[in-house]
């Protein structure tokens, strides 16, 4: 009995529905682990993230250093577990900023229309047109560097990607029957949009805003290398790649690898559970 070639290759793999189902749940595992480690942080480091010893400095990894030790001899995986928190904090509150702003301004937009929609949707296109990290670092420049100054800059960045967006589902959900429904019974524009409207909006608005939250992620370390957001000895990952520049010319690479690596993981596993989770939600609504 002969075997059929081309069935060959559906039998030496799973199915991708199946393969597709075990990233999801790689990726989701990768983040849990991510936020069990930015809550139990102090508790958790195996070294003092900011005890320098230069009698360890540029160490590999080994049985006390595990992933080994920095230009000043601090342990990185302490550090690594450390900035989880500064890194994941910093990340949430630039979103959660965008997110109050860019949620207003395009369900304002949706909801009143005429002269309010070209005047909210003109601003927006002048702030999108305009680079997100030329805006952030004007901003600094105006004020001050440091952590603070960074996610509100980026957060204003972010803004208008969802205030555009939210307007488009919005007016979407403006053309649904039970709006008008409403309407007749006499319910308010503001009772409507926050009571009805906006949990309508929710599921579509989870996956975006969690594909976002990796983006916002790597820009805000992206500031914080370039020496704009957080400022030592700060454990932030962004700013412990650009800590370790001089040990990369010396050949020592792990300070560098080990936090832009972690930064890469958490910005794909994001990207990976966004996308899923806003297509199961897509098909629930």
């Amino acid at each position: 009995m002969t075997l059929d070639t081309a069935t060959v290759p559906a039998l030496a793999s799973p199915p991708p529905r199946r393969r597709r189902a075990w990233g999801f749940r790689l990726c989701v595992g990768t983040l849990l682990l991510v936020v069990a480690a930015a809550v139990l942080a102090p508790w958790i480091t195996p070294h003092d993230p900011h005890a320098a010893d230069f009698g360890a400095m540029w160490q590999p990894p080994g049985a006390t250093h595990w992933l080994g030790t920095d230009q000043l001899g601090r342990d990185l995986l302490s550090r690594v577990i450390a900035g989880a928190r500064e890194t994941m904090l910093g990340s949430i509150a630039l979103l959660a900023l965008a997110t109050v702003l860019g949620v207003l301004i395009g369900v304002t937009a949706a909801w009143r229309r005429g002269w309010v929609d070209a005047l909210l949707s003109r601003v927006t296109d002048v702030m999108f047109a305009f680079p997100g990290l030329l805006f952030v670092v004007l901003v600094i420049a105006v004020f001050k560097s440091g952590t603070a100054t960074a996610i509100v800059g980026m957060g204003l960045a972010f803004t208008p990607l969802i205030a555009k967006f939210t307007r488009a589902i919005a007016l979407e959900e403006l053309a649904r029957p039970y709006i008008d429904s409403y309407r007749l019974q006499g319910v308010g524009g503001f009772v409507l949009c926050f009571r009805y409207l906006l949990p309508n909006m929710l599921s579509t608005l989870v996956g975006y805003l969690m594909v976002l939250f990796g983006e916002g992620l790597m820009s805000l370390a992206a500031l914080n290398f370039l020496g704009f957001g957080a400022q030592p000895p700060s454990a932030d990952w962004g700013l412990m790649v650009s800590e370790a520049q001089t040990g990369v010319i010396q050949g020592y690479l792990g300070p560098a690898i080990v936090p832009g690596l972690t930064i890469a993981i958490v910005v794909v596993a994001t990207n990976v559970v966004g996308v899923r989770l806003s297509d199961k939600l897509a098909v629930r609504k």
